[in-house]
């Protein structure tokens, strides 16, 4: 007989510690529920913690995907006024330098995604951009938390505040008939919510795998404080080719043939700039898109140049390089995000684009609606 690693049986046991799993946690158990999280290592190490913490709202897949990272970037913001969690700053500038730049974010405005968007000339936004930008499509909907510190926070107001108990350095081996089985022993449960987020080679790895989900590595850093505050997040036309919200407006085409024409070294390597400040003045600047060796952990000088460029050519001359890393995140070329149910009263969530961290809590609502537990 397996050992009980805890007596309780737990209305909604979740497995994994990232934002996804946390965004469960937190919405059940605002809910009232008993709830368990159970992470294999001793705290969240993975995608979640990689990435730039931007909660993105402009520029999602038009429709469902949109509404849901809406949702979740209100719920950001009310656990920061509830919690006074640090939002470190606000909106979007969406920096155009092609006229076929221009022509998408026109198009953008045009539709329901614009409301309350607007187009700046760039000596409008205390920004110091370059003489190249043409115009910037300003957002006020997007949030920018620390990642590392945003998910240790997060752990902690649901232990400390809510009642939620974590078991982390317990492996999940296998989960039905109403228990979780780890290396540590096994713990009850009424529900189970499964958010693996990048690690596919566990649980439900043969059917990840069909569904075709894969793994994709990006390259990140962070540089020395510019010596000017951002008030949002920048990107540039890149970026307007890959989040869908753009890039599947039809006026998109003559911008993606502009793009491979002058940086197809760029596209190859899947690149797009988001530049983030965080409270001491450094930006997290990235990123790159390797999805045919995501394993490997070796960086690239010349993708991190790559991404510089980019950066020169919207800002100027970049600050030197502080720190570098590599982040991984589960990606899947037909799907947004995995919602299945692999066996009774257990679900498998996994974003599979990216944007876990804009779209966590909207996607935990709505599969827990769909459990019948909120």
């Amino acid at each position: 007989m397996c050992n009980m690693l805890d007596n309780e049986k737990y209305d909604l046991v979740i497995v994994g510690a990232g934002v996804v799993g946390l965004a469960h946690a937190y919405l059940a158990s605002l809910a009232g529920l008993k709830v368990a999280v159970i992470e294999a290592n001793s705290a969240p190490f993975m995608a979640s913690i990689r990435n730039f913490g931007f909660v993105t709202v402009t520029g999602q897949q038009r429709g469902h995907f949109y509404n849901l990272c809406m949702r979740t970037r209100n719920i950001w913001a009310d656990i920061a006024q509830k919690h006074n969690l640090k939002v470190l700053h606000q909106g979007l500038y969406m920096a155009a330098r092609r006229p076929e730049a221009e022509g998408v974010i026109e198009a953008f405005l045009k539709t329901e995604m614009g409301e309350k968007c607007r187009i700046l000339k760039p000596s409008e936004t205390d920004i110091p951009f370059t003489a190249k930008i043409k115009s910037v499509l300003y957002s006020p909907h997007e949030i920018r938390v620390e990642s590392r510190e945003a998910l240790p926070f997060l752990i902690n107001i649901l232990k400390n505040e809510m009642g939620v108990k974590f078991f982390f350095n317990s492996p999940v081996l296998s989960i039905t008939n109403g228990k979780a089985y780890t290396n540590n022993g096994a713990i009850k449960y009424a529900n189970a919510v499964v958010c693996p987020g990048d690690n596919l080679n566990g649980l439900y790895s043969e059917l990840i795998a069909s569904l075709g989900i894969k793994k994709c590595k990006l390259q990140m850093m962070r540089l020395e404080n510019p010596g000017f505050k951002f008030k949002g997040a920048i990107m540039s036309d890149l970026g307007l080719t890959r989040y869908l919200g753009y890039s599947e407006l039809p006026e998109a085409e003559a911008l993606r043939k502009k793009l491979q024409k002058e940086q197809a070294e760029h596209l190859k390597e899947g690149i797009h700039l988001i530049a983030v400040q965080s409270s001491d003045g450094s930006l997290v600047v990235g990123d790159s898109h390797d999805y045919q060796n995501p394993d490997a952990p070796f960086s690239h000088d010349y993708i991190d140049d790559l991404i510089l460029d980019e950066y020169s050519h919207v800002i100027g001359a970049p600050p030197p390089i502080r720190e570098r890393w590599t982040g991984t995140y589960a990606t899947a070329a037909n799907r947004l995000y995995l919602d299945d149910t692999p066996e009774e009263n257990v679900k498998l969530i996994i974003v599979t684009c990216g944007a876990g961290a804009s779209s966590a809590f909207g996607i935990a609502e709505e599969n827990l609606i769909n459990m019948e537990l909120l």
